[in-house]
């Protein structure tokens, strides 16, 4: 456990009595005699691991004893291709903050090193209400970032789907194929992102609305919470955004894969309606009548294959100047 004091983040021993003023308490992969301590000294029940992961809202955001318990998604290993959400519960006690978290996101390792270094650094941790904020600040920018990255990615898949490369059929298809894989990807992806900005967003929603009814917020925090609702507002705005660009690029890549598929089709058709007259002159002439006017005449052979060359040129030249070929 790393929590802040005194506007510093330092190692504290739960075991000892003598302790400076805690503001913040960090557990992470707290055991039970950790909870049951932090717990009896704020007065406050820390939520289990199953409890957290609760969906329903009222599990998620509701006050007991005195104390405010929000727990929001937050991102961890957004530079893998497989990221994952986990909660992180936030606990505001009078002026402590205790966060829980089976996690380690990096916005905390962030957070956590600005913190040590004091504040110098532009970081406020007088009390645990600044240091609440200055963590989902610290999510949010690591969002923008995340969505900053996914978003030269989908550019990137963008300029591949439409490519104006020559290339074979069947490489191209399987080349389409990929872009499907990997449009798929950036769509779960995106899906993890958005999800962890709505619960940042009723977070912060949840906590301004205290103001004025529970209790009175400092003029900082008010301020702070408002730029916070804004910017994971407008990072919405813009994961929607991306979220419409990666089903357009679905559909086109569809369509693309339906069109050269179509080609082939349509290839195979003109060459069976191409050779169709062909067989029809040699079927004709391949019937085994005994009184047949071309059978014995001596330019019967090469009249029946001027025929044939004639038969498949006409088609072909009439496609041609159709423009379907």
């Amino acid at each position: 456990m790393a929590p802040a004091i005194a506007g510093a983040a330092v190692a504290l021993d739960l075991k000892s009595e003598a302790q400076p003023p805690v503001v913040w308490y960090d557990l992470i992969n707290p055991t039970q005699e950790e909870e049951r301590t932090v717990g009896e000294r704020l007065g406050i029940t820390v939520p289990t691991m199953d409890e957290m992961e609760d969906i329903e809202l009222s599990a998620r955001l509701y006050q007991e004893n005195g104390a405010e318990f929000m727990t929001m998604t937050v991102l961890t290993r957004p530079d893998a291709e497989a990221p994952r959400k986990v909660p992180v519960t936030f606990i505001v006690k009078g002026q402590a903050l205790v966060t829980v978290r089976y996690s380690e996101p990096r916005p905390f390792d962030a957070f956590l090193a600005r913190a040590r270094r004091g504040n110098g650094a532009g970081l406020h941790c007088s009390n645990g209400e600044l240091i609440m904020a200055g963590l989902i600040e610290a999510v949010i920018d690591r969002m923008a970032d995340t969505l900053e990255r996914l978003g030269n990615d989908i550019d990137q898949i963008s300029q591949e789907v439409f490519s104006a490369k020559a290339a074979k059929v069947n490489k191209k298809t399987r080349d389409l194929q990929e872009l499907i894989r990997e449009i798929g990807q950036a769509g779960e992806f995106l899906t993890v992102v958005r999800e962890s900005l709505v619960s940042v967003s009723r977070v912060v929603a949840y906590y301004s609305a205290l103001d004025g009814v529970d209790r009175k917020l400092a003029k900082e925090l008010r301020q702070r919470l408002k730029l916070l609702q804004r910017d994971a507002t407008s990072l919405g705005d813009h994961s929607a955004f991306l979220s419409s660009k990666i089903n357009f690029l679905l559909d086109a890549t569809l369509g693309l894969i339906n069109l050269e598929q179509n080609q082939i089709i349509k290839i195979f058709s003109v060459a069976a309606v191409v050779f169709l007259p062909p067989t029809l002159v040699a079927s004709v002439y391949g019937m085994n009548f005994d009184v047949m006017p071309e059978l014995r005449w001596q330019y019967g052979y090469p009249m029946a294959i001027g025929m044939m060359i004639v038969s498949m040129i006409m088609p072909y030249l009439y496609f041609k100047r159709k423009g379907w070929l």
